[in-house]
């Protein structure tokens, strides 16, 4: 008996610190994790600056106050919409089609259970990391932000500002959740086996469509197509804006793929930062090749532009493919930019920054690319394998239906909530204000007083 008992106290005196050190190992993970999320989401929210700077400086000077000010004020309005309401419509519990639980972020779990227990209550859906529920929005957050800024720049130079505020808030609170919710909501489409890891249909092509309807409404800009038909071009006034703009977001996106991750994951974190830059290189490459035979010259929008089509196609697939699949994509995507560039003039559908080029369409094509890459559990995500690995069309087919299915559902929305806004209070600025300047007429001042020549911008 007192050797039962003495092996006993042996037993449990070797078992209690060992528990102890299990939940401290449990606690370290959440707190790595945790932290990771939250450095990504701040390079996610610099992202707000790089989107600032490209369409500044692709636009021209006397636009170049009131361009700043959309993208500076955008992400408050999308942090109330997303707070009040769209949080809870993307990830709240609910049926298939769109959250109903849990909007203001009530009747979640607490933001601080025990550590690493993983996340319940109101938002089923994201409970698969451990992390504390403020992170968790955070850094969703940031990325219903950047959904918003595509359709900034696509309507720059005509757009009324308090009308671009609305529609913004209209986009985060109601439009890029639902179909979010669909996708990573735990909704139809992820149901069906609909794979996008970090966004380049929840994010980047919700922005295309919504740009898309909104620049078919507004019309083009006042001098920019002929009666005859030819294309006038209108040159950004700062390519050094531009570019520096463009270095911003390709760091960004480095908390935008890896980040999707919400997990300090070294071997997943590492392939996802690979595949994102090695795509953003090849669409690069590309580009400028595309670009000098098609044009006569290496054009620095184009270079620019391919960059960020580049980052955009892989952000879906740049946890299912390989590092050489990485580098096709990419390189699809910087012809595929500069295409989409010249085809959209030819149709008269006016874009000053190339924001459908890159997001719209580059968004298509990276989640078409998960059917055609695509291998199974490559970073332990099984996602079955693409048509180019011996997985045949099912993953495709799938892609492309949710291809279709968000693209009618956001376009035709984006019509009615653009179209009302026209009826209601109007959306474009008057000719005069368009020819003086909206820096002027939205907002009272302009960007370069010390260098305004005789007709009032440069």
């Amino acid at each position: 008996m007192k050797k039962n008992i003495f092996l006993l106290s042996a037993f449990l005196a070797l078992l209690i610190p060992g528990l102890c050190w299990s939940q401290e190992l449990g606690d370290l993970k959440v707190a790595m994790d945790t932290v990771w999320t939250l450095i990504a989401a701040f390079l996610v929210f610099w992202m707000n600056a790089g989107f600032a700077m490209v369409e500044s400086g692709l636009c021209r000077s006397k636009n170049t106050v009131n361009i700043l000010a959309k993208n500076f004020v955008v992400f408050a309005i999308a942090s109330l919409a997303f707070y009040v309401v769209g949080w809870g419509i993307m990830f709240g519990n609910g049926s298939g089609f769109m959250g109903s639980d849990g909007l203001w972020l009530i009747g979640g779990a607490d933001n601080s259970p025990a550590m690493g227990e993983a996340y319940q209550g109101s938002y089923s859906s994201i409970s698969w990391t451990g992390i504390p529920l403020y992170a968790k929005f955070f850094f969703q957050l940031v990325f219903a932000g950047t959904a918003a800024t595509i359709v900034s720049g696509a309507v720059a130079e005509r757009i009324k500002f308090l009308s671009f505020l609305i529609f913004s808030f209209v986009l985060v609170a109601l439009m890029y959740p639902i179909t979010g919710h669909w996708i990573w909501g735990g909704g139809f489409l992820a149901t069906a086996g609909f794979w996008d890891f970090a966004g380049s249909t929840v994010v980047h092509s919700v922005g295309g469509w919504a740009a898309l309807a909104g620049i078919l409404v507004l019309g083009p800009r006042i001098g920019k197509f002929g009666k005859d038909g030819k294309v006038t071009p209108i040159p950004g006034h700062n390519m050094g804006m531009a570019t520096l703009g463009a270095l911003i977001l390709w760091l960004g996106w480095f908390g935008f793929n890896p980040g999707s991750t919400m997990a300090a994951a070294p071997i997943d974190i590492a392939h996802i930062a690979l595949t994102t830059n090695m795509a953003c290189c090849a669409a690069i490459i590309t580009a400028t090749i595309t670009a000098w035979l098609m044009l006569g010259k290496p054009d620095i929008s184009m270079l620019i532009n391919g960059a960020l089509a580049g980052l955009v196609a892989i952000t879906a697939p740049c946890a299912f493919v390989s590092v050489g699949s990485s580098v096709v994509i990419g390189a699809i995507a910087g012809v595929i930019v500069v295409l989409a560039v010249i085809f959209f003039d030819k149709i008269k559908i006016d874009d000053p920054v190339g924001a459908l080029s890159v997001h719209l369409v580059n968004g298509i094509w990276g989640t078409l690319a998960v059917g055609l890459f695509a291998q199974d559990k490559i970073v332990a995500t099984a996602t079955g394998n693409g048509l180019f690995f011996g997985g045949g069309l099912h993953l495709f087919l799938v892609q492309l239906k949710g291809v279709l299915l968000v693209g009618a559902f956001t376009f035709a929305l984006g019509l009615i909530v653009w179209g009302a806004l026209k009826v209601m209070m109007g959306i474009r600025v008057s000719e005069e204000e368009e020819r003086e300047g909206l820096d002027i007429g939205e907002h009272g001042n302009i960007a370069y007083p010390d260098f305004q020549s005789s007709t009032g911008h440069l």
